[in-house]
């Protein structure tokens, strides 16, 4: 959420700003927010008026009654002034609620080095790591390599529908190898500390890392005794969600911070308004899997814990020996809480394309504001910290560029060495 504050201090600064991501329509009704904050400011400076006439005249009402003197007129205009604050103070309470409900719907303001633009095409590649490889045979795509290895599309689509995949055999132990290969690398080397989080969640934790209310149809609900209009709890779409919240309605320590967070969880996504959309294989699926990063930062720090989640993540792609490029995102192309945000793209030679494996980001104090997570700072006071957020790695997807970038022309998989432990030192992984 942003500080209303700066609206109110800057709000064409903030309307500019919201600009950047170059949405077809005004994030923020900036003449109604104009006169709701003209309405509020006149009925808090009423307010005070009011309550000055009434400790007045209720000086005077003491002063008429100890003299033994007729009090009933300026009794009378206490009740009306008493019936006008009532009135005013509801009117304000409405007011403030409309004010929050604005503020809810509008996303996170991009950095200033954020491009503009509306989608994909604004965004600017950054760097580039690896060489995609040359075979010496026709490369297939993890499709055509998986009905081999156990990747069953036609059983996840029978038990669950489409976008569901069942994986059986080799196929399911490197998906378990690679969760445990990057859960290991974040833990061990950089620091993350390992959690269990429920798949669960209310949906005041939704509304604090900003799925909710915007992105309602992404989520999966979970309805309790059948009534959608009470569904209160959904499956998580990623464990950002319960990672940040963990410091909801917090004040940390100074010295607690950085909190380092990392977790293996099933995502669920109903991919809502994605009709026709990567429809073929693992690549858009409504259930996959992912180990993330959460970092909970003092707000000088989040710059550089950016750089370094980014960092992390490409430490996985390096260590599976896989090609890729990082790119920073441009204003609409970033989530909604993001104020600027950096996907690392893998290399799939079965699509000849770069696709997105991870996207880190910096929140800023966006999500903060909204979890009511503050730290104490040296000088005693109570501010909000920064979150950050980013995929270590999309699992499915890793499994897909291994597959497909490591294939050979027998149909077997070249296993890079550090996912070798995994599998018993084998260097091959056979359908």
């Amino acid at each position: 959420m942003l500080d209303i504050a700066q609206l109110r201090r800057d709000l064409p600064g903030v309307i500019a700003r919201l600009e950047r991501r170059l949405a077809p329509q005004p994030f923020l009704d900036s003449a109604r927010f104009g006169a709701l904050e003209a309405e509020r400011k006149q009925l808090q400076v009423r307010t005070e008026e009011l309550q000055a006439r009434r400790n007045a005249l209720s000086k005077q009402i003491g002063q008429l009654k100890g003299r033994g003197g007729d009090a009933s007129a300026p009794l009378v205009e206490v009740n009306r002034i008493a019936d006008e604050q009532k009135a005013g103070a509801a009117r304000l309470e409405s007011i403030q609620a409309e004010l929050g409900a604005m503020l809810m719907s509008v996303p996170n303001l991009p950095q200033d080095d954020v491009p503009q633009g509306s989608d994909e095409k604004s965004n600017v590649e950054v760097r580039r790591w690896g060489a995609p490889r040359e075979f010496g045979f026709a490369p297939k795509d993890h499709i055509d390599l998986g009905a081999a290895l156990g990747i069953e599309f036609e059983t996840g689509a029978r038990l669950s529908g489409s976008r569901f995949t069942f994986l059986r055999g080799p196929a399911a132990r490197l998906h378990r190898g690679l969760s445990a290969f990057m859960l290991d690398l974040q833990t061990r080397e950089h620091g993350y500390t390992e959690c269990y989080t429920p798949y669960i969640v209310n949906r005041e934790i939704l509304e604090g890392t900003g799925q909710l209310p915007k992105f309602k149809d992404d989520m999966f609900w979970v309805l309790r005794g059948g009534d959608e209009d009470h569904a209160e709890q959904y499956l998580i779409s990623t464990s950002e969600i319960p990672l940040t919240n963990t410091v909801r309605e917090r004040i940390l320590r100074a010295d607690e911070l950085p909190l380092k967070l990392t977790a293996h969880s099933p995502c669920f996504r109903s991919e809502a308004g994605s009709a026709g959309k990567d429809t073929r294989g693992m690549i858009r699926q409504h259930q996959f899997d992912k180990v993330e990063m959460v970092q909970v930062v003092h707000p000088d720090a989040s710059a550089a814990a950016l750089d370094e989640m980014v960092g992390h993540a490409e430490h996985v792609l390096q260590a599976l020996e896989l090609p890729y490029r990082v790119v920073l995102l441009c204003g609409g192309d970033m989530g909604f809480a993001a104020a600027k945000t950096y996907d690392l793209e893998v290399w799939l030679p079965g699509q000849g394309a770069y696709r997105e494996i991870s996207s880190c980001s910096n929140c800023e104090a966006f999500q903060a504001r909204r979890m009511q997570a503050r730290f104490r700072n040296a000088q005693g006071k109570t501010e909000f910290v920064h979150t950050l957020n980013g995929s270590g790695l999309a699992v499915g997807r890793a499994l897909i560029a291994v597959v497909e970038n490591h294939q050979r022309a027998d149909g077997s998989i070249a296993l890079p060495a550090a996912l070798r432990p995994y599998f018993g030192g084998a260097e091959v992984l056979r359908p």
